[in-house]
Parts: C-alpha cells; sequence; structure tokens
C-alpha cells in the first residue's frame, strides 16, 4: 500500500527536528451541502532543521518515530517570505 502524502504550511518549528504542519481538508457539510475547510494539524519529523514557519511542505506518513510523529518532510514545496 502506498504511503499518503499530504501539503501544508509550518506552523511550529520551536522542537529540535521537528515540525507542526497545518493540513486543510475541503468537504461538504452535512445538511448545507456547502465547501467547508477544516484544519488538522500533524506532527513530522524533520531531520535537517530546514523548515522555518510559514513555509509550504510535502509530508509523507512514516513509521512511528515517537508518541506523536508518524509523518516526515519529504521536501519544501515554498519558502516563506
Amino acid at each position: 500500500m502506498p504511503r499518503k502524502e499530504k501539503t501544508g504550511v509550518v506552523i511550529s518549528n520551536k522542537n529540535d527536528k521537528t515540525v507542526v504542519v497545518k493540513v486543510p481538508e475541503y468537504r461538504p457539510h452535512p445538511k448545507y451541502k456547502k465547501i467547508i475547510e477544516q484544519n488538522k494539524n500533524y506532527v513530522a519529523a524533520d531531520y535537517k532543521n530546514e523548515c522555518n514557519e510559514g513555509d509550504k511542505v510535502l509530508i509523507q506518513e512514516n513509521r512511528p518515530i515517537s508518541k506523536t510523529k508518524r509523518w516526515s518532510v519529504v521536501e519544501i514545496v515554498e519558502k516563506a517570505r
């Protein structure tokens, strides 16, 4: 089974070798069918400490690295200005 990949924005890089990535998901409201945005935060491993807040990154599903880390940063799609 292929590993899942998601794109999101780094909202925190305060921990060493770790970033928190906010990933939006767009779904229709169950009753009103309007498309709404739901955000979810993923804790991802960033071994080179390259990511900064505001960077757009691609994360990939991984084996459990710690209690909360199950994703790792594959590449930085766009640097923050």
